[in-house]
Formats: C-alpha cells, structure tokens, sequence
C-alpha cells in the first residue's frame, strides 16, 4: 500500500512528507496505522550528520503509538484493532542480555541501525521509486502507516491517548531511568541534570520520585528551567558550574551525588564538567548524543580513580521496555508521572521539519506529530 512519511533523502538535511510503498506485514510482523509521534532529538541527529544514516532515504521517528491495523500470517500475540506503542529497543526475551533481565541492551539493538529487517539486513519494508527506504530504529514512525516486527511493539490500555502513550518509547525511559537505573538515585540525595529538553525533563521526574532532596536543573533556556521547576526540580540553573557551587554549598564543599547529562548534543567538555561536578564516590551518567566520533576529552583521570567517581553510559535509561513502559504508563494514569505536560507542541506530518526548528530553538520539551 501507499502511505505518506516525512523522509530524510539527503544528509544534511530536512525530513519532508512524500509517499512511500509499504509492504504487507510478514510473518512475526504488524502493520500499525498510526496515531502519534514523538519528535526526539536522535531523529534530528541524523538528519544534520551527527549520527550515520544507515540507509538514505529514511523514514524518521522512533517514538510512536497507534492502532494495529494488520497482521502477519501466523503473527500471534496481538490483533486488529489493539493499541500499542513501540519500544524503539526491541525485546527478543531469548538473548543473554534479555535473560539476564537487561532488555535495553537486547542483541537485535544491533540490527536497528540498518533500517531493515532485523532479520535480512537487505530486506526493507519500505520503497519510493522502486528503491529500499529504511525505516529508522526498524520503525519510522513519521508516517501515516508502518510495518515492523512484534518485538518492537507493546500493547497498551485503550483509556491512554496515544499522544502521550508514544513518549514512553523513548524520552520517558531514557530519561526517568537514567536517573532511577542508572544513577541510582537514593533518598536524601543532591542531584544535578544538565539539559532540560525531552531526556533531560524526564531524568528530573525520576531523580524526584527516586527521593532526591535537591534537584538542580541546568539548561540556559528560561522556559525550560521553569518547566523543570514545575516537574521536581527544586532549583534551576543556566550553567554547569553555577550548579556545582550550588552544589557543593550544600555538601561541604564535596559536590553533587549524581550529575546526569542530557544535553541535546554530548560534547567532551561536558563530560568533564560532570565529573568536576560530583564528589567523592559521585557518579556521572551520560545519556546524551553527539557526533558519533566524539572522545572523551580531557578528564582528570586522577580524580577518576583517586576519589573512586563512576561514569556511566545509558541506554534507554537502563529500561526493561516490556515492564517499565506498562508501568509508566500506569504511574501516569495514578498521577505519579507527569507526560501531558511534556507536550509542548503538535505537528502534522507536513509540519515536522517546523517542529525540530522549533526544537532547536528551545521552545520545545517534547513535539509530537498527530494524524488523522
């Protein structure tokens, strides 16, 4: 079938709407109309070239929720008309890392980077002119239909508005489990989060809900700091070093307990403000993109071992998707979890070029694309 997509055909570049074909779902697959989409950060990373596309044209988007429309012959486990949203990880169960209860790092993660199958890395769902169109994380949410593979997809309540359900597939976990995972985040604790957009926002629900005495958000947006205030952070700040004073008044002269970087594009600098940030035994998670070829930069390797700091990578906040997403869901619907208050603004499909202008320019937390 034909259905229109926002695609990325040259790099830099910007995603534009066109129509694409797209096969019927196979074996093991689904095809999902499709009712939102979250506009993160990763998407705009490969359109400007800090991220390799696997494969151009690409369709973007990888937070997305919608209605299963078709299914695969013998697909088992879901049927028309379910709701789901899409962990942009799939989830196999069987590796060693699913078994080992770390589904974040599943071995199919590997595959997601080829916008194909994850099975035949030269079989693609989608085409225009006869030529393969990848789909990015295996998904490619920016379109009005998708077809993917049951292990990137969840089913969900039928009381969630997708709007707010699709976050969950990226920018909610990532964020809150960076801080709750990943940071281990403890009670009475001073936390820092260092950018207040879409991860960053989120990193700030889960520092608080951890139990975190002081929650400093950084981030030289006004209207981001103001969010975070509103989401549990109990002090905002516009600079890295104004925090680490503040917090190091709090912790005679030691620093934070935990400094979580969720800046939109990871530079090295940042990852030695962080470490400069935390005290003895501290940890510095690190969630953020920048250029794929980014290095450590110049750390004080002598603070690292001396004064026994930990830097820690995260990958989707260290999720369990199949469990922390239900559960994320549910703590929204308890009012635990704020997600209505992400959405800045919505956006059709023709609009999403605006809507990472827009992000850009700091005006948003979270855009999301709504179709018809």
């Amino acid at each position: 079938m034909l259905t229109r997509a926002a695609v990325l055909q040259e790099v830099p570049g910007r995603y534009e709407a066109t129509e694409v074909e797209l096969d019927d779902p196979r074996p093991g697959e689904i095809r999902v109309k499709m009712k939102a989409a979250g506009m993160c950060h990763s998407d705009d990373h490969y359109a400007v070239g800090t991220q390799q596309a696997p494969i151009l044209p690409l369709v973007g988007g990888h937070e997305g929720a919608g209605i299963v429309d078709a299914l695969g012959p013998g697909t088992t486990g879901f049927a028309e008309g379910d709701h789901v949203v899409f962990s942009f990880l799939p989830v196999c169960g069987r590796c060693f890392y699913c078994a080992k209860g770390m589904q974040n790092l599943c071995q199919l993660g590997a595959s997601i980077g080829t916008g194909a199958r994850f099975t035949d890395p030269t079989s693609f769902r989608l085409s225009m002119d006869d030529k393969p169109v990848g789909q990015l994380a295996g998904l490619g949410v920016f379109s009005e239909y998708v077809t993917v593979h049951v292990e990137s997809a969840i089913k969900i309540d039928h009381s969630i508005s997708f709007d707010v359900a699709c976050l969950t597939g990226c920018g909610i976990g990532t964020g809150w489990g960076a801080a709750v995972n990943s940071a281990q985040v403890r009670p009475g604790q001073v936390v820092i989060v260092m950018g207040i957009g879409g991860i960053g926002i989120n990193a700030v629900q889960g520092a608080a809900h951890a139990g975190a005495d002081v929650v400093i958000a950084v981030d030289p947006v006004d209207f981001k700091r103001e969010s975070a205030l509103k989401l549990g952070a109990t002090h905002a700040y516009s600079d890295i070093e104004e925090a680490a004073d503040f917090a190091r008044s709090l912790t005679n002269g030691q620093g934070a307990d935990a400094t979580i970087l969720t800046t939109g594009i990871l530079r090295s600098e940042h990852i030695r403000q962080g470490l400069e940030s935390v005290r003895k035994a501290g940890t510095v998670v690190v969630t953020g993109l920048g250029d794929s070829v980014i290095s450590a930069g110049d750390i004080n390797l002598h603070q690292l071992t001396l004064y026994q700091k930990r830097l820690q990578g995260s990958l989707f906040g260290a999720s369990t998707p199949t469990a922390d997403i239900p559960a994320q869901l549910e703590m929204y619907r308890n009012g635990t979890l704020k997600l209505d208050e992400l959405i800045t603004a919505r956006y059709s499909l023709d609009e999403v070029p605006q809507g990472y202008d827009d992000m850009n320019a700091g005006r948003n937390l979270r855009g999301v694309v709504i179709f018809d």
